[in-house]
């Protein structure tokens, strides 16, 4: 009778659990479209349990916003806003079993739902009509055991490599929103331009890739124009391209593969008190109207690329603060990051929204930290939030990203640079010059005579 009496009390508690108390989370992860979710992927309980299907992904959700603590700890933060209604306390092994029968299918299929660009009319998301996206690799690091182990294994080096196991993440991203169009992940002997193969997919016209010199193989550039989207692509100067003829803005006519391509040399130079530092380009686009697409401002463009670059900061940094994920199997690493990939995608709609509420604001100036930690108060300070609470467009993330936005960016002047090392024997502290500049940035196109 007591066990009957509890699980009738869950059944009730978990109503306004799933539809409201998260309060803006539920806007933009509404339960209906979780309960699809489960539906198509047949991960709906068959019976009464103390751990509904549709609780454990709102766990897993909340277990991104709270990366520092064990899943226990993610559950009192999770049902912290249901004061005064009885709720289960789970032991740590039904929580882990609650995240093995809803399996990876579910968190997957969410994510095939929610990735895409976000919709803003912001118009700095365009450049000459087309969407910048970009694409680039990262690493994360997994719980050491044998089973991730088997899977993944670790980093080639001396006294046997990394301390953990490995896997890369290559992703596709909105350079004006930072939101996921598709990614994937691999093992690390799975290279970057394979999984630029299978995030081709989501290419479309219209679009226009931005990519590093590791994405310049040939067969990937004749994959990615045959999918209609444009590309602006560095390479190696050294690069041996026919001309085939001449432009007036300095840029050249060649092919790669058949494909017919234009190239730009370009020197950028960053003028700072400091002193100066000069670079050479090369970029290779299939964008051939000089008139419309000059080769100066598609230089200035592809700075833009480093768009990635911040966003797999906020992933590793912001959100994880670079912790190992937990899950020590491989279906519950797949299951933990889809889920890491939903908050973030999450997230990054709550802060479109917010800056589309003002016309004319960029979404450049919305900060990622401000969004995450109203995210996580938003599930410690819910409590009195009901199932039909009324919640506007903007929400309670988006008031609050409003309310603290980010001055205009500064120019870049420096690659990217590790200022706190892993190891103190790889430390450079005295070496690195953190002071900010007034910098000034000068391009110049080359043309070299054949």
């Amino acid at each position: 009778m007591d066990q009957i009496a509890i699980t009738r009390t869950v059944t009730v508690a978990a109503g306004p659990f799933a539809a409201g108390h998260l309060g803006e989370l539920t806007r933009l992860l509404p339960f209906e479209m979780i309960d699809e979710v489960l539906t198509a992927t047949r991960r709906t309980q068959q019976r009464i349990r103390l751990l509904p299907a549709r609780v454990v992904v709102y766990l897993l959700i909340a277990g991104c916003l709270f990366a520092d603590l064990g899943y226990r700890q993610v559950w009192s933060k999770l049902v912290a806003g249901l004061h005064p209604l009885p709720v289960p306390e789970p032991s740590g092994s039904a929580l882990r079993q609650a995240r093995q029968r809803l399996g990876p299918a579910p968190m997957r299929a969410l994510f095939e739902l929610l990735r895409g660009p976000a919709a803003t009319s912001a118009a700095t998301v365009w450049w000459r009509g087309l969407m910048p996206v970009v694409i680039d690799g990262t690493v994360l690091t997994v719980a050491d055991s044998p089973a991730n182990l088997r899977r993944y294994g670790k980093q080639r080096g001396n006294n046997g490599g990394s301390g953990y196991p490995t896997l890369r993440l290559s992703a596709l991203l909105a350079c004006g929103t930072r939101s996921v169009l598709d990614a994937v992940f691999d093992p690390l002997s799975t290279g970057e331009i394979a999984q630029a193969e299978h995030l081709a997919r989501s290419l479309r016209s219209g679009m226009l890739l931005l990519g590093d010199r590791n994405y310049a193989s040939a067969d990937l550039i004749t994959r990615i124009a045959a999918t209609g989207a444009d590309l602006l692509i560095r390479c190696k100067s050294s690069r041996k391209l026919p001309v085939l003829c001449r432009y007036p803005d300095g840029s050249w006519l060649s092919a790669v593969s058949g494909l017919r391509v234009r190239v730009v040399d370009a020197r950028i130079s960053i003028t700072t008190s400091g002193g100066s530092h000069t670079g050479d380009y090369r970029l290779i686009t299939t964008l051939l109207d000089v008139r419309r697409h000059p080769a100066g401002d598609l230089a200035r463009l592809y700075h833009q690329r480093w768009e990635i670059e911040t966003a797999y900061l906020e992933l590793k940094s912001s959100i994880l603060g670079g912790r190992v994920l937990r899950a020590r199997t491989p279906d519950g690493i797949d299951q933990e990051i889809h889920a890491l990939l939903i908050t973030y995608q999450v997230l990054r709609t709550a802060m479109a929204d917010a800056t589309d509420s003002r016309p004319g604001l960029d979404p450049d100036r919305a900060s990622f930290s401000t969004a995450l930690n109203a995210a996580r108060d938003q599930i410690t300070l819910a409590a009195g939030v009901i199932a039909d609470t009324v919640i506007d467009l903007v929400g309670a993330i988006g008031e609050r990203v409003l309310a603290n936005l980010l001055p205009e960016r500064r120019i870049r002047t420096k690659t990217r640079m590790i200022k706190r090392s892993n190891s103190k024997y790889q430390a450079r502290g005295p070496n690195i010059d953190r002071r900010t500049y007034k910098a000034t940035t000068n391009i110049d196109v080359i043309t070299n005579e054949p």
